[in-house]
């Protein structure tokens, strides 16, 4: 989905974002998903954090979002950086 020198230029612009969701410990359900969806057509490029007390492995996690349609940018320790690009409001011009 997305080529090497495309996720480079996103970690690049992730870098300064704060995670704006939390999954804990219910893990990554439908409405998680539907408000991240919700959330990356407002901004394209997020970041999301996974709680201690989640029960999921992040890798599985990471998996079921790109099963969802949105790219998996980085995962970085229980931080997953995300993108999609927005069918509205693109801001991102990819490399």
């Amino acid at each position: 989905m997305l080529t090497g020198k495309q996720k480079s230029y996103l970690r690049s612009e992730a870098h300064h974002l704060q995670p704006i969701f939390q999954i804990g410990k219910g893990g990554l359900t439908e409405p998680i998903i539907k408000q991240i969806e919700e959330a990356l057509e407002a901004r394209e490029l997020i970041k999301v954090s996974i709680l201690q007390n989640c029960e999921e492995d992040k890798t599985d996690i990471a998996t079921k979002l790109q099963e969802a349609g949105i790219g998996v940018v980085q995962v970085i320790g229980k931080i997953l950086v995300l993108y999609k690009e927005s069918k509205e409001k693109k801001r991102i011009v990819l490399p």
